[in-house]
């Protein structure tokens, strides 16, 4: 079964329109949610609407009511909702274009997949990306869509074109009231080459498949082997943590820089003791030679003969 579309109309550039399809990029499995179990009868619990004092109360008795203060709600009606959604429009219009580097990491919300609607919009479809990838430029304009109006961004990817919604400026928490307080230092040369150093070393193509949620990875196990278990409770056992180090809270970031670029502890040179040693076995002590008979004579002459035991 092909993909639903998430949206389908035109990106209109000026005088130009250009038919197209986009589909969501992403997918929900990474994971799990439970439900509540009654334990004694094995059937989900469900919830019902209640109002503190009164009790349960009927569907039809419930609105939506926005709270303006504590306690205190304006209540709206659904078809006052529905007056004031965005129409959705099937055109795309895209008012203006950023350098790619303008946009902060954290204005992007959730990416999707840009396609030609049919043969004919592909020609226009491969201009409007190739002059995108040109200027190295991102296109912005604002998508109508299911009582909404979304902020996006188009960039080429590959042979089509990815849109991305972003988030509104007042969703965004300002970083100053986070990052006030770090200091406006420079590091010294030394520990700002070993830094560099261990970032070249560890450097890599992005290899998305070579990383798991183990947590979603260890829990769809425990699932699985509970539920082959044929009614059977398991109980999971605890896991140890490994115990942490109490010491100085002086770290010697030098040291743990140079330890990490080497891979592990820097070995020492053998000194010319130790390598003595290694080359020849220690001397083993001399066995004690055996006590001679004489010796052995008069040691039994001055140990006295033990006393017998008078019989009653």
């Amino acid at each position: 079964m092909a993909a639903r579309a998430y949206w389908q109309g035109q990106i209109r550039l000026a005088l130009v329109s250009i038919p197209v399809e986009i589909y969501p990029a992403t997918k929900s499995g990474a994971s799990i949610s439970f439900r509540q179990i009654h334990e004694p009868s094995g059937k989900p619990i469900n919830y019902e609407k209640v109002v503190q004092g009164i009790g349960p109360v009927d569907h039809g008795d419930i609105v939506k009511g926005y709270e303006v203060s504590k306690g205190n709600f304006v209540l709206l009606e659904d078809d006052e909702i529905e007056a004031v959604k965005i129409e959705s429009r099937k055109t795309l219009e895209l008012v203006q274009f950023v350098d790619q580097h303008e946009i902060d990491v954290f204005y992007f919300e959730k990416p999707y997949y840009v396609v030609p609607a049919d043969d004919l919009a592909d020609e226009a479809f491969i201009v409007l990306r190739e002059a995108l990838r040109k200027t190295r430029k991102i296109a912005l304009g604002q998508l109508s869509v299911r009582g909404r109006e979304q902020l996006i961004s188009l960039r080429p990817c590959g042979k089509g074109i990815v849109l991305e919604t972003l988030r509104y400026a007042d969703e965004v928490k300002r970083a100053q009231s986070y990052f006030n307080e770090i200091p406006n230092e420079t590091p010294s040369e030394d520990l700002l080459d070993l830094a560099t150093t261990l970032i070249e070393k560890k450097s890599a193509p992005f290899e998305p498949s070579e990383f798991h949620d183990r947590y979603i990875d260890a829990l769809k196990g425990l699932i699985d082997k509970k539920s082959k278990a044929k009614g059977k409770k398991k109980i999971l056992e605890d896991v140890e943590e490994p115990e942490t180090g109490r010491g100085s809270n002086v770290i010697d970031l030098m040291a743990a820089l140079r330890k990490s670029v080497g891979g592990g502890a820097a070995k020492k040179a053998p000194t010319k003791k130790a390598t003595a040693t290694a080359k020849e076995p220690a001397k083993k002590a001399p066995p004690k030679k055996p006590a001679s008979k004489k010796a052995a004579t008069k040691k039994a002459e001055a140990t006295p003969a033990p006393r017998s035991r008078k019989r009653a």
